[in-house]
């Protein structure tokens, strides 16, 4: 920190009972989206810690001004373990998200030193490397992650959002969608998992969370998945599939957080805005009219551990994102169908290609920060992008 900026903030940890009311205050300030029309910021429901405690190991930081105490910065990390495909059993990852400075203080270095802040953290509490995330066309952040703190840029993924009032269409008579029991979704995601370049170590954790609404597979009805009703092992699920089969999760971000439109002189206009969600990833969406019901907090259902094989997917991921609109309907408050996928997802290219559909493109970004003691190779090979990941909706 400059010597002039040192001088006036301070970075401290986030106290519950002294800042609950100001961090709602300054994310208010912080619009995460708008245009002439609507402005967009996020509803973290009384709770600016929803998101990060999922993991035993969290922070919150904020930046305090010393000379009125004056609230103007805020950041979030956590630490999770991750496996790769890179040799590691696993990674211990630091993720930094939230990352928030009041648009009154803004290019005055408070950015930057609530990144580093808490980046230290993290590797103080054994982080191998740190991780963030950011919209494609964000030059801002882009150039800070970059050029200020020596980030990498090590996979590209795209977001996928689908208003869930304007559903996909094609939920064929022929398809059949099962909702599996825990101790087989783990076993299917664990198994599978050897595809991926990164994944989260603790499936588990994130199936039994209670925003995990299920797991689902979906396959034609003329190749009936026998092994899922038996009682043989979860071991024959894998060795007896159908030629052409998908399975796929989803979880109820409208109980974590929701989002807010507000709207101004031009009710019934369309619009695309950009939107950030829990990593301060960046879409256009909302593809319809801005209506009194959007006027309220919403939320939205997210479409993560999306798998598949055979020649027939991309019927099989129509049905999937009709399934999703459809559960939409009956889960309060929820208007929008999100997903992810990495640029080298081989499901990637079955993502229904709606009009209503939005899309943006969003890059992940590394650093290393620690050696892994006991591990002779590098579990992730800095330089090298990779495309195919599981996106963890913890992290939305």
């Amino acid at each position: 920190m400059s010597g002039s900026i040192e001088n006036k903030v301070v970075i401290r940890e986030y106290n519950e009972d002294r800042d609950i009311k100001v961090v709602g205050k300054l994310e208010r300030k912080c619009e995460i989206g708008s245009n002439k029309e609507v402005s967009i910021f996020t509803n973290m429901m009384g709770d600016p810690l929803s998101r990060i405690r999922f993991y035993p190991v969290h922070v919150m930081l904020v930046a305090e001004l010393r000379e009125n105490g004056e609230l103007v910065g805020v950041v979030k990390g956590c630490i999770k373990c991750v496996g790769t495909r890179f040799g590691a059993s696993y990674v211990r990852l630091g993720c930094i998200l939230g990352l928030r400075v009041s648009p009154r203080h803004r290019r005055m270095g408070i950015g930057l030193e609530l990144v580093k802040s808490v980046e230290e953290w993290l590797i103080g509490n054994g982080a191998h490397y740190t991780f963030l995330a950011t919209e494609k066309n964000n030059v801002a952040s882009t150039n800070l992650f970059t050029s200020k703190c020596n980030y990498v840029n090590f996979t590209s993924l795209v977001i996928f959002v689908q208003p869930a009032s304007l559903p996909v269409k094609g939920l064929s008579q022929d398809i059949k969608i099962e909702k599996l029991q825990t101790d087989q979704a783990i076993y299917l995601y664990n198994n599978k998992f050897k595809s991926k370049d990164i994944y989260p170590t603790d499936v588990d954790a994130i199936l039994k969370e209670k925003l995990s609404i299920g797991t689902w597979v979906s396959y034609f009805k003329e190749e009936e998945w026998i092994s899922l009703h038996s009682n043989e092992r979860n071991e024959d699920i894998i060795t007896r599939t159908p030629s052409s089969w998908a399975m796929f999760s989803i979880w109820n971000s409208c109980e974590a957080y929701k989002l807010h439109i507000r709207k101004s002189h031009h009710p019934f206009k369309f619009f695309h805005a950009t939107l950030s969600h829990a990593r301060d990833k960046i879409f256009p969406c909302l593809k319809f009219p801005i209506c009194h019901s959007l006027q309220k907090p919403f939320g939205f259902l997210f479409l993560f551990g999306l798998y598949g094989e055979g020649e027939r997917l991309q019927e099989l991921m129509k049905s999937i994102w009709s399934f999703a609109s459809r559960l939409a309907e009956n889960v309060k408050d929820c208007k929008v169908i999100i997903s992810e996928l990495g640029v080298s997802d081989p499901l990637i290219e079955h993502v229904p290609q709606e009009s209503s559909m939005s899309f943006i493109n969003d890059l992940w970004y590394l650093k290393k920060v620690n050696d892994i003691a006991d591990d002779s190779e590098e579990p992730v090979v800095m330089g090298q992008v990779t495309g195919n990941v599981f996106v963890d909706p913890r992290d939305f």
